[in-house]
């Protein structure tokens, strides 16, 4: 069972450690952050206007990951993104139990009636767990990012209130 926590500053240093280059940032935040990532691009991440941001506590109060919600305008929706596993808590269903967690607050308590994502098609996992989900691609955007002189497209994703309540999840 992952319970949510508000992140806080002093959470800056483990999220850090989780990510090992440049590229596994990009993986992570799109090019909203810069290598190497810091404390400093942390703190100003945590307080953009309408960002909520969790960490997941696992067992025995270990953190595991990391999410946020950006709410939108009009309050009815959200993008999710930031979604980070802790290396050595990968593949043992703490991704779903976090993401579980962010979209039933997301739904139920912030009232939200449909959440948004954007993630990198190359990002194989992460787009099987969004589809597990109930996510849907929406969109696909070609050619974003090139790295390593390969090209990222990234697939545009959404759930939709109902989809969720209808048991998917």
């Amino acid at each position: 069972m992952i319970e949510l926590r508000a992140f806080t500053l002093a959470d800056a240093g483990v999220i850090v450690s989780w990510i090992s280059g440049p590229v596994e940032l990009l993986m992570w935040a799109g090019p909203g952050f810069r290598w190497p990532l810091d404390d400093p691009q942390l703190a100003a991440y945590a307080v953009e206007p309408g960002r909520r941001t969790w960490m997941g506590v696992g067992p025995e109060g270990r953190l595991v990951g990391h999410a946020s919600l950006r709410l939108a305008a009009d309050g009815l929706s959200a993008r999710l993104g930031r979604v980070l596993v802790a290396p050595d808590a990968r593949g043992r269903g703490y991704g779903t139990g976090l993401l579980t967690q962010v979209l039933t607050l997301a739904f139920a308590r912030l009232g939200l009636e449909r959440v948004e994502l954007g993630v990198f098609a190359r990002n194989g996992n992460a787009v099987r767990l969004y589809e597990r989900l109930g996510f849907r691609v929406d969109q696909v955007l070609p050619d974003v990012e090139r790295v390593e002189g390969q090209s990222w497209s990234v697939l545009q994703m959404s759930l939709a209130k109902a989809g969720w309540s209808a048991g998917v999840g």
